[in-house]
This record gives structure tokens, sequence and C-alpha cells, in this order.
């Protein structure tokens, strides 16, 4: 069984499901309103009152999962929590809550996200479509063709703010509805072109909100029953003619909804006429459907991760015969340090595969340039943490160890930065080395054992080794270096 929770900036939302041949079919869904948006205060913080809720809530989600022999569960943050500037505060107390990790996505990812469950929901192969996504806080555009994903972005207009900015008394009038579509259309002009109807046949509507907007449409029985202009139009005039949020009375929609679908209504009518889109067809499918899909193709080794360090290690030119040596050695480097677990064993791998991705800069501290670009990049599949942790391991290669010294509490990461480390200063002296012959411990300080006559063959290993063991003990760990015949 599958798992995937949702921390949108709207709704916190949960499905459990089970994969059934070429489906995943849901057998259990909640939802709570958090508004955790709405819980920013002027400084960009989340209030006290905003983060309880958030907790309280993956309580009562924990529940619900441990009625259930869920196998694989991914936690996934989306917009608030990416913004938020005490997020650091809130993640830890909701991970003890939810009893998981929780991963905190760029807004490209969970485009991608997004997409997978729409493509797979509508299971058409080859189809070129749009698909878009209005969240509490961001809203997602993405271009695709079948499984494949020509283009997403994500874009920082969501439907929390557009109802606290142009209708903040509740009050529906026709310039307010105007000021707030003329703000969404600023936001999508610049990166309308790609979007036009020309790369698509079909454009799909993926969130609640979109669905919402559907059902009171098509209940309310105006326009003619679709997402279309005229239908958007009918429904912004009835709004009007309402004239307050609280006398609105929208069929099949919670009133404490209503305010979202307001904002989300001024949004989606600026991309319609955007990106010119006649007709957008809604869609039960979205990012906790896409999360459950990638889990799935995680569990049968077809990682969109390994694809992505691919595509980076070839847009800049990795060498990758030094790249593999260096993986090769790493592997068994790491392995023989005994880590408690296996967490950073792929991250550090694929390290190891782009530790001189930076060269494409410079030579010349590409290390540090390495880090930035892997921090920084658009990668598919991985999350912000990752990148981070990737990051950290790419700029610990060579240099001072100062620079990362609070990640080193960690014994497993320590683990893996001595691992690269060394694996990088074997690769670059040239050492052609049977890694039987190596013996590595790191427990409160290093000890290496290896063949005197390496030091005889490679001069500059014992160079090196100095240089690293002065390193070690800047940030109190001792090194102590042995060679036998």
């Amino acid at each position: 069984m599958l798992a995937a929770v949702d921390l949108g900036s709207n709704s916190f939302r949960m499905h459990i499901a089970r994969h059934e041949g070429d489906a995943i079919r849901v057998v259990k869904s909640a939802r709570e309103p958090i508004r955790l948006a709405a819980g920013l205060d002027e400084n960009g913080n989340l209030t006290a009152e905003a983060m309880q809720s958030a907790i309280d809530c993956l309580s009562r989600f924990r529940e619900i999962l441990n009625a259930y022999p869920v196998e694989n569960l991914r936690v996934v943050a989306t917009n608030t929590i990416r913004i938020a500037k005490n997020a650091a505060i809130l993640l830890p107390q909701a991970e003890a809550a939810i009893g998981h990790s929780i991963d905190v996505i760029s807004g490209e990812e969970e485009g991608r996200l997004i997409y997978m469950g729409v493509s797979n929901a509508v299971a058409i192969p080859g189809e070129r479509r749009l698909v878009m996504d209005i969240g509490g806080g961001s809203t997602e555009v993405i271009l695709g063709r079948g499984h494949e994903i020509v283009q997403v972005e994500s874009f920082s207009i969501g439907t929390v703010k557009t109802s606290a900015n142009f209708f903040p008394d509740g009050r529906l009038t026709e310039a307010a509805f105007e000021a707030a579509i003329l703000s969404a259309r600023s936001m999508f002009e610049d990166a309308a072109p790609p979007y036009q109807p020309q790369h698509w046949r079909k454009a799909y509507g993926s969130s609640g909100t979109m669905r919402a907007i559907a059902d009171a449409i098509i209940k309310g029985g105006l326009g003619d029953g679709k997402i279309t202009m005229l239908s958007l139009n009918a429904l912004k005039q009835y709004c009007i003619q309402c004239g307050k949020i609280n006398d609105l009375e929208l069929n099949g929609i919670k009133p404490e909804r209503v305010a979202m679908v307001v904002g989300g209504l001024a949004i989606l009518i600026g991309l319609m006429m955007e990106f010119n889109i006649e007709v957008l067809i809604p869609i039960e499918a979205g990012l906790r459907m896409g999360v459950m899909w990638d889990l799935y193709l995680r569990a049968t080794k077809r990682d969109r991760r390994e694809v992505s360090v691919q595509k980076i290690a070839s847009v800049f030119n990795t060498d990758m015969s030094r790249a593999n040596r260096v993986m090769d050695m790493v592997k068994s480097l790491y392995q023989q340090l005994k880590p408690s677990s296996d967490n950073y064993l792929r991250l550090l791998l694929w390290s190891a595969r782009l530790h001189e991705v930076g060269m494409v800069v410079s030579h010349t501290g590409y290390h540090k340039h390495g880090s930035y670009m892997i921090e920084n990049a658009d990668m598919a599949g991985f999350t912000t943490s990752e990148q981070r942790t990737m990051s950290k391991l790419i700029l610990s290669q060579k240099g001072n160890l100062r620079k990362i010294s609070e990640a080193l509490v960690d014994p497993d990461f320590a683990k893996a930065v001595l691992a690269l480390r060394l694996s990088v200063m074997l690769m670059h002296s040239r050492a052609e080395i049977d890694y039987e012959d190596i013996r590595l411990k790191m427990k409160r300080s290093v000890e290496l054992e290896m063949r005197r006559d390496w030091v005889t063959l490679h001069p500059t290993v014992a160079y090196w080794l100095q240089k690293e063991i002065e390193c070690w003990r800047e940030v109190g760990v001792d090194f102590l270096v042995r060679t036998n015949v």
C-alpha cells in the first residue's frame, strides 16, 4: 500500500491507496482546511496558532495511517512551508506528529508530480496536453506529451493571497474582480508563449479549486456548463450580484471554501485569457496521485532522480571516466565505515558522479561552483533537502572542513564526507588501487591503513594525506595513518 500526504497552503490532504495492475486505487482520503498560508504574519513567519493547527492535523492523519498496512509513505510540503522564514521550527515538530520525514519540494517539482498524477489518470499515450493547478500559495503550469514533461513552471500566485488582497472585506465588486484578474494576467503574460494552444490538444485543471469552480458552474446552471470563458464570466457575475462572500452560496461547496474559490476564479480567468484556453477539463488527479506514482516507480527501480543526475552530468560535460572511478572508490570506502543506515548512500554516489560539475565554470574552486549549481539546479525527483545534502558533500570534497563543521555532528554524514574526500584524493593521485588493501574506520577518530608501496609509487599520496590529517584535526577529529607491507 502507498500513502501520500500533501501539506498545502490551503488544505492538508492525504491519500492511502493500493497499486493494482496499471492503476493506483485510493482506499482512504482525508482533508483538513488548515489555511496555512493565512497563518503567515507580515514578517513571513508562521504564527504559533498556525503551526499548532498543522501539528494537530498531522497527529490525526497519523492515527488514520496506523490503521492501514502502508509500506511506502511520502509527506510533501509546498509553497507556504517553502517560503515561511520559521519553517525550520515547524518541520521537526510536524515530522514527530506524523511519524515520518517531510520533503519540502520546489514549485517545479510540485508541477512535475502533479503532471505525473494527471498523465497516469488520463492514460492517453502521446497526448499533447497542458496541465494547470491553482493552489493556496502557488500555481503550477505544465506542458507535456504522454508521460513526458516538456516544460514546467511555478508561479507565486495562489488563492489565499488573491482572496485576502483583492477581497479583504468580503465585498465582491466588478472593480475588485478586474483588479484581481489583471494582477493574475501580469504574473502569466511573460511566460505565456510556450503554452499557447498550438502546443497542446487538451487542457486539464487538476486542483481542488478548479474542480470546485466546475461544480459551481454545473450545479448552478451557469454559462455552457463547462469551464470556458463564458461560464467563468457567468460565475463572476453571479458572485458580484451576491455582493459579499458571506452571502455567496455555491452548490456543493462548503462555506469555508467559498473565499478560496473566489480567489481561484480570478486567477483562472487570468490564466485562460493569457494562454488562450477555450475549454478546461477538470480532473480528479494531481499532486497526491503523482507522489504515489513516484513512490511506486522508486520501488520498481525507476527512480527519476537517476535520470536527473545523468542529465546534469551530460549538460555540463562531466568526465565520466573520472566520475566513475570516484563512485567505485566511494562506495567501497563508505561500506567499510559501516554507517548506521543507507540514508546517505545514494546521495553520496550521485555527489561522487557530479563532484566535478563545477569545472564548467572554473577549475579554480570548482567544488564551490559545483556546490552552488547542485543546490540551485532544477533536478526532477529531488527535494530541496536532498539537493542541499549533495551540495554540502560536493563542497566538502576538498579544502578545509570548517565550512561544513556543523553538519559533521551527524556520524553518517561525516563518514560520507570522509569517503568522498579520500576517493577524490586517490583519483587525483592516479593510484591504481585494490580496495581490499585499504582498511578504514571512523569512530571518535579516523584510522586509515594502506600499503607502504602505494606511498612509494605515488609520492603525492603522502602529501595529500598530511593535508587531510590537518583538516580533520581542525574540526576536532584525530586522523591516524598506518602502512603495512
